[in-house]
């Protein structure tokens, strides 16, 4: 039996977490890159990285993507990995489609790795929780910027456990296989109440302190707490790239949301 459908899925948050216009959007991600240094010496095999509008999460989302610049040619596909907003459902989700398109083009879906993880009951397929979700699709403009034509594999977390999580990324995250982790942290805080708790919450993550954090630190949080399980079963390190939130960028001091970038990495 065959889940996948023969139309791409179509953006959902083109002209509001980032511009419609090909060409604008083009200029806006390669300026967000621009301004990064990189860390030469550094070599992810995976990210964590925000999912807002551009003009809140943009730089620190362009931390995550301009350290992955190094990787070219060398990775073959991509796990992205976030929370479900908008649909409630148990488990964790790949959608039929075999593509998502944005205003660059449209992004490749692995489709064999999709029905091997359904066949393995590892996901479920349902189109429903993606089709307005934004926390892979804002991803996907910086991912191809820097590595074009990646496959990717889409995944959704609902009510499930960061031990499932887990075992879906140790199942397909290889040498070849980058990992993005899509959250933003604390939500609705004052400005110095959230740059605390976000401290909080990023000195969990470098201790892999998975059972730290939840869902008040990060939207994401069942995907990252997956992560940093495989993270220590594989003997990675993990970096903080940056980390702020709205009210240093576009929004009102008075409530902000959190934004970090961290970086998974073999011992240097």
């Amino acid at each position: 039996m065959t889940w996948v459908c023969a139309r791409p899925r179509a953006p959902a948050a083109a002209g509001t977490f980032y511009p419609r216009s090909a060409k604008t959007l083009s200029q806006t991600v390669g300026a967000l890159l621009s301004s990064v240094k990189v860390e030469e010496r550094l070599y992810p095999c995976g990210v964590i990285a925000p999912h807002a509008g551009y003009a809140y999460s943009g730089l620190v989302a362009a931390h995550a993507f301009a350290s992955l610049r190094q990787l070219h040619g060398r990775i073959k596909r991509a796990i992205i990995i976030g929370p479900a907003h908008f649909v409630p459902f148990a488990g964790i989700s790949a959608p039929a489609d075999t593509a998502f398109a944005t205003p660059l083009g449209d992004v490749p879906v692995d489709v064999a790795t999709v029905e091997a993880l359904n066949e393995e009951r590892l996901v479920g397929i349902d189109d429903k929780p993606h089709a307005p979700e934004h926390a892979i699709e804002v991803e996907l403009p910086f991912l191809q910027s820097i590595l074009t034509d990646l496959p990717i594999v889409p995944l959704l977390c609902g009510s499930t456990t960061a031990e499932a999580v887990a075992a879906v990324i140790a199942r397909i995250w290889s040498y070849d296989t980058l990992l993005i982790v899509s959250s933003d942290l604390s939500h609705f805080e004052s400005y110095h109440m959230a740059r605390a708790h976000d401290e909080r919450t990023a000195v969990a993550i470098e201790a892999y302190d998975d059972g730290a954090i939840g869902p008040p630190d990060a939207c994401g949080h069942v995907a990252i707490r997956g992560a940093l399980r495989e993270a220590v079963r594989r003997g990675l390190m993990v970096t903080r790239l940056a980390l702020n939130n709205s009210g240093d960028t576009a929004g009102d001091r008075r409530s902000v949301v959190g934004y970090g970038a961290w970086a998974f990495h073999t011992r240097r």
